[in-house]
């Protein structure tokens, strides 16, 4: 049996991981996979800064989706722990959305990524 020469290890709590370029590519790669999807953004902007929706509030708010992809979408965000989905037991079932802690945390980085977006006019050649 080989082993490789370099020590594989989680990096201790609250130190960041070290990246390569290999590493980051693939790590960033898996995180745009977490957003995937037509509506998935469209719901977390609707979701972000704490906001609780119901179900029909989401289908409401969110013209051109379906029923059935409102509920594939919801299912996927929530199985990925960005969404957090509550049910109240009364008739009829009522059913919550909210971000989860660390879903909200996509925030800031969402609205960096259009600030960036913005910035390329200004770099746009003449």
């Amino acid at each position: 049996m080989t082993s490789t020469h370099q020590k594989v290890s989680a990096p201790p709590p609250g130190e960041r991981k070290a990246y390569t370029p290999l590493t980051a590519a693939i790590d960033v790669e898996a995180c745009f996979s977490l957003l995937e999807g037509r509506w998935k953004l469209v719901i977390l902007f609707h979701l972000f800064g704490g906001k609780v929706l119901r179900f029909s509030d989401l289908e409401k708010c969110i013209t051109g989706i379906s029923q059935k992809m409102l509920a594939q979408q919801l299912r996927q965000l929530e199985a990925d722990g960005i969404v957090e989905r509550t049910v109240h037991s009364q008739v009829p079932p009522r059913v919550d959305y909210r971000m989860t802690p660390w879903g909200q945390q996509l925030c800031p980085a969402l609205d960096s990524l259009l600030k960036w977006a913005e910035l390329r006019e200004q770099y746009a050649i003449q």
